[in-house]
């Protein structure tokens, strides 16, 4: 199998088109986001900081890019164990206070998202770009995607 990406194995599982969903991210998402890699080199983006930065959300638990402060929905998420895959991640993005209130149950609190990507299609486009971002040794089969990398979900 030849690798595609930093992250090819999370980004052959995705239904949706990388090149339609760097197109959206850089519409839309670079106001708040940012996808910087371990060595600070900025890879997609502008170096927003109002959102975790994106890099390696691909797997990893939700609301756990470390020093962001994220709203008590999302770390009351997080808490559950619950990892970004492109099931969760496209629902969540589509409305995300609506998706975390559900998720864990919850009746009050909101994400800090306020944007919604408002198609089906867009949210899965969007997954397939930010998932070829991952540490090269998530890519490889390691834990690093699992781990509090270089950002998170769109997850506020």
């Amino acid at each position: 199998m030849a690798l595609l990406g930093p992250c090819a194995a999370w980004a052959q599982e995705g239904t949706g088109d990388a090149a339609a969903g760097e197109e959206h991210f850089n519409r839309q998402c670079i106001a708040c986001h940012v996808v910087q890699n371990e060595a600070g080199e900025v890879l997609a983006g502008r170096n927003a900081k109002v959102g975790p930065n994106l890099y390696g959300v691909a797997g990893r638990v939700a609301g756990s890019y470390p020093d962001y402060a994220y709203s008590e929905l999302m770390t009351t998420y997080g808490a559950t164990g619950a990892v970004w895959e492109e099931a969760n991640f496209t629902a969540y993005v589509q409305d995300p206070t609506g998706y975390l209130r559900e998720a864990t149950g919850e009746t009050s609190g909101r994400s800090k998202m306020a944007y919604q990507v408002r198609d089906e299609q867009e949210a899965h486009d969007l997954w397939a770009y930010l998932a070829t971002f991952a540490p090269a040794d998530a890519a490889a089969g390691g834990d690093a995607a699992a781990a509090p990398a270089e950002g998170e979900a769109a997850s506020q």
